[in-house]
């Protein structure tokens, strides 16, 4: 039930052109999402329940969710995917 997201940074700048340093930077909360698991496996353990998101899904998830990781020089997230509170349209 795994699914590794590309978090997607805000605008460095407020709408009326404030810079915001790195520390006032909240967390990404919005990412794409890059790969995903084959799914959990059900109660019985006999068959795998597949995942609702997919790859290249945009995706809303919890603030502090998941285990940040450097893949191939690039920030990445891996969730949960019940740490995942929307897919986006």
């Amino acid at each position: 039930d795994r699914v590794i997201v590309e978090p997607i940074e805000k605008e460095e700048t407020t709408a009326s052109g404030i810079y915001l340093p790195e520390t006032a930077k909240e967390k990404p909360q919005e990412g794409r999402v890059l790969a995903v698991g084959p799914g959990r496996w059900d109660d019985a353990g006999q068959k795998r329940i597949p995942l609702e998101v997919k790859a290249e899904d945009r995706v809303i998830f919890a603030k502090y969710a998941g285990t940040e990781v450097e893949l191939d020089d690039q920030k990445v997230l891996i969730l949960r995917e019940s740490d995942i509170l929307a897919i986006v349209e």
